[in-house]
């Protein structure tokens, strides 16, 4: 770990406030999730267990978690108020890490877990377990004369799965370094029903992704194999453009079944999409692209295309717009790209420094005039803008590439003598 990287025990978390950044409390913090991983590598946190003001308990993934400081915990706003289920994959780390018995490693020694120590990754939102503090002894009186240490993740076994053996939990471990394509590939050449129980087993955010980079067949058997709550909540984690085109594959009643259940903002950006024809830039484009609004500054653009959850496609341009600054925005002003942002002092105005000489797409242009517009400008995202001057969204590349390519394209196997190998994230 990098010096200096956030590190929390566990148990100072327990019943602190969760509040959102305009300070309103939405809950306390119950316990934590983690997630045990192959290959000795200490146990990753997905989320906190939050209790809200109706008791009910609901997840906030650890990406929500924007800071983890002086008694309290200050999330992006953006949370789900579905209630919590823990699934094969996931441990408490409140309720079934604390009082546990387990080994040093070098010592062969039993000891009890006292508390754990969770540490954020550098650069990252990603947080994993870090230390253990134990209690040396075996219950009763000698526990509390035991000696107690702090000692590092890797010091202690018990914590982690092994290689070998059958079981989702082995599996979705041993994918965790993968790129979303590749665990898609993984899956498309399992059985129908291994592939559902392999995917039932990923948190809601990669199994989205994963499903992203599916077959249409197999993105329709695993989301109707998931209760719909559950499919609901990874239509809302994946890009608006990509539900709309699985939600399009269902039967109409299932398809405004699930848009009734997800949240209503992220329904509506869905709906919208759906209401274009799938080959042109409107049916093609994201609805979230970085827009800006025109007093803010390069250091406010670069501190949004830092975004880890990113594409690079959408991180490498920013969009000017008046407000509202959410598709569909007020009146569309320009682009800003990447390399401009780099050129320009900090305290620059994107107003200033906007590429307002292309003129962006219509919502209906067709797929071909779009491919032609992407490589005649040599760009990676394109504008999709209305009669009334709104920004709508942005067309990417890669999605352009997805409808290209032939249908059936997913299926290759392009990981073969001779093929394109993907390496590790």
């Amino acid at each position: 770990m990098a010096a200096g990287a956030p590190r929390v025990f566990v148990s100072h978390l327990s019943g602190v406030p969760v509040f959102d950044p305009n300070g309103d409390q939405v809950g306390r913090v119950r316990d934590l999730v983690a997630m045990l991983r192959v290959g000795g590598r200490p146990p990753r946190i997905l989320g906190l267990v939050v209790e809200v003001v109706s008791r009910r308990r609901i997840f906030l993934p650890m990406t929500r978690v924007t800071g983890v400081e002086s008694g309290q915990v200050i999330t992006t706003g953006v949370v789900n108020m579905r209630r919590f289920e823990q699934r094969p994959t996931e441990r408490l780390v409140l309720g079934e890490f604390l009082d546990r018995r387990v080994r040093l490693v070098e010592s062969d020694e039993e000891v009890t877990v006292l508390d754990v120590a969770i540490q954020q990754l550098p650069a990252r939102r990603d947080w994993e377990i870090d230390k253990y503090f134990v209690r040396k002894g075996r219950g009763g009186a000698l526990r509390r004369k035991g000696e107690t240490l702090t000692v590092e993740w890797s010091a202690v076994s018990g914590f982690s799965l092994e290689e070998h053996g059958q079981g989702a939990e082995n599996l979705v471990a041993t994918f965790e370094r993968l790129r979303p394509a590749d665990v898609a590939n993984a899956l498309h050449h399992l059985s129908p029903k291994r592939r559902v129980e392999v995917a039932s087993a990923l948190d809601d955010d990669r199994l989205a992704d994963v499903l992203e980079e599916l077959p249409e067949d197999d993105q329709v058997e695993i989301l109707g194999k998931l209760k719909e709550e559950r499919a609901a909540d990874v239509l809302e984690a994946m890009d608006p453009d990509d539900a709309a085109d699985l939600l399009s594959e269902l039967p109409e009643e299932d398809k405004e079944r699930l848009l009734t259940l997800m949240r209503p903002g992220d329904a509506a950006d869905v709906r919208r999409l759906m209401a274009y024809e799938e080959r042109t830039a409107g049916g093609l484009m994201t609805t979230e692209p970085i827009v800006l609004r025109p007093d803010a500054t390069v250091a406010d653009a670069l501190a949004r295309v830092r975004q880890s959850d990113l594409s690079p496609a959408l991180a490498a341009q920013v969009y000017v717009c008046r407000s509202p600054d959410e598709t569909p925005t007020g009146k569309y002003l320009g682009t800003v790209h990447f390399q401009r942002l780099l050129r320009d002092p900090p305290f620059t105005l994107v107003s200033s420094i906007v590429d307002s000489d292309l003129v962006p797409l219509p919502p209906d242009t067709p797929l071909p005039t779009v491919t032609s517009y992407l490589a005649a400008y040599n760009l990676v995202s394109a504008p999709v803008v209305d009669e009334s001057g709104s920004l709508l969204g942005a067309v990417t590349v890669d999605d352009v590439l997805d409808h290209l390519l032939p249908d059936d394209w997913r299926e290759t196997d392009f990981h073969g003598e001779g093929g394109i190998r993907h390496g590790r994230t």
